[in-house]
């Protein structure tokens, strides 16, 4: 009973941590997507007006909510600090901080269940862990360095390397983490690297903005364009971020062969579409962006299709028919008593295999309910669920997480006859 509700309390603590990472990361992207949206949108005042004769870079008429606003951006600075300054920064550490704990409460709690695949590396809980935050902080560093190098000062060439070693993480978390656990991390990288942006450059840029015009000094216009590249960078990260938060989802991306390579081509996708939208709000429409995109994802969706599942192999009969010798008054043969059935092997390798798990109560450590409600403990549920066992233990092989039953391959392929037989 202690473990089970111990396991109870980790679920709940797991659903009220998620959500508020939900609501956090909503208001943080929305306040990204907005203020880029501003900068590409707003129009330098006429020359010699008054806006201009303030210091005001460009503004924007809008409409929203039954009002009208006026936003007005300055080169550097107004001429006098305003009372009240609104900073936007604790929706960037909130969302980091609640995914930080998602981290923990999902994955390094039961590392030997969410993050382990003794196929792809037969790694300890503690080596695991170890790897997922490692990334973080060699994913922050090398950014943060190459930013400040002179290749911070060529966006284009900047962009094309980050993305070069963001896929490499990629490549080396695959082979030695599970797909999922993977892919978490490769986002939890660039989401610190967003963070890292908000905490180590934009802030304290803007701290020193307000600072130099308390003691009546001119800002300097450094802190601000760098404010503004960093910035900018969160903007294009923040589609890859989204999917891979919502990647645990879809097996079908992360179990792949080469699953960091798909993960790639979906970013690339992600940042091309995002690309579009910002020229877009900067009043340049280049459809090809979205274009490409859209026939990356379907270049992805075509290759990573599912292929039909191997068909189990049949023994050959070797019984030799009896003889019947009536004259004789010989008995007639016994009849060969009939073996399990197909269904009752599959629900044997059910049971053995994935009920540990998908039960009204769960015997396997760190579960308190069966995943996603799914429970197979009664033919009657295995029929019901049997589409989604087929696709998870057969079409993508996720399941069990990182096999920690030992289903084997001969088991899956029994399934999947199973399946395409009709379910009965």
């Amino acid at each position: 009973m202690e473990a089970l509700f111990v396991s109870y309390g980790v679920e709940w603590l797991n659903l009220l941590v998620r959500w508020l990472h939900l609501i956090t990361g909503i208001a943080w992207i929305g306040a990204s997507f907005y203020f880029v949206w501003l900068d590409n949108s707003i129009r330098p005042p006429k020359p010699g007006s008054d806006l201009a004769k303030k210091g005001v870079s460009g503004e924007l008429w809008a409409v929203h909510g039954g009002g009208f606003y006026n936003p007005q951006k300055y080169l550097v600075a107004p001429q006098e600090l305003p009372e009240e300054l609104h900073w936007f920064k604790w929706e960037a550490y909130a969302t980091w901080l609640s995914g930080f704990a998602m981290l923990f409460i999902v994955y390094y709690f039961n590392a030997s269940a969410m993050m382990i695949d003794k196929s792809v590396a037969d790694l300890s809980s503690w080596q695991a862990i170890g790897t997922g935050l490692g990334t973080l902080v060699v994913g922050w560093t090398v950014y943060d360095v190459l930013c400040r190098s002179p290749l911070g000062k060529r966006d284009g060439l900047l962009g094309i390397i980050m993305f070069l070693f963001i896929v490499g993480a990629a490549y080396v978390l695959t082979h030695l983490l599970s797909g999922r656990a993977a892919y978490i991390h490769v986002g939890a990288m660039i989401g610190t690297i967003m963070v890292g942006n908000v905490l180590m450059v934009i802030i304290p840029g803007q701290r020193k903005l307000v600072e130099a015009m308390k003691v009546g000094k001119s800002p300097d216009p450094i802190y601000g364009k760098r404010g503004k590249q960093r910035s900018v960078h969160n903007n294009y990260f923040t589609l890859p971020v989204l999917f891979i938060m919502i990647s645990n989802h879809y097996a079908m991306t992360y179990t792949h062969a080469y699953s960091w390579l798909v993960l790639a081509a979906i970013m690339a996708a992600g940042v091309l579409i995002r690309h579009f939208f910002n020229l877009r709000h900067a009043g340049k429409v280049s459809i090809g962006y979205p274009i490409a995109g859209v026939a990356l994802l379907l270049a992805v969706a075509i290759a990573i299709a599912p292929r039909p599942a191997p068909k189990p192999a049949v023994a050959a009969a070797s019984a030799t028919p009896a003889v019947t010798d009536t004259a004789a008054g010989a008995a007639p043969a016994a009849a060969v008593a009939a073996g399990p059935s197909e269904f009752e092997r599959v629900q044997t390798v059910i049971t053995q295999r994935c009920v540990s798990c998908h039960a009204a109560q769960p015997t396997q450590p760190g579960f308190a309910t069966a995943p996603s409600g799914m429970m197979l403990q009664t033919p009657d549920l295995i029929r019901q669920h049997a589409a989604k066992v087929y696709q998870r233990a057969v079409q993508t092989k996720d399941m069990p997480l990182g096999n920690m039953t030992h289903m084997t391959d001969e088991e899956r392929a029994l399934i999947g006859a199973w399946f395409e037989g009709g379910a009965k």
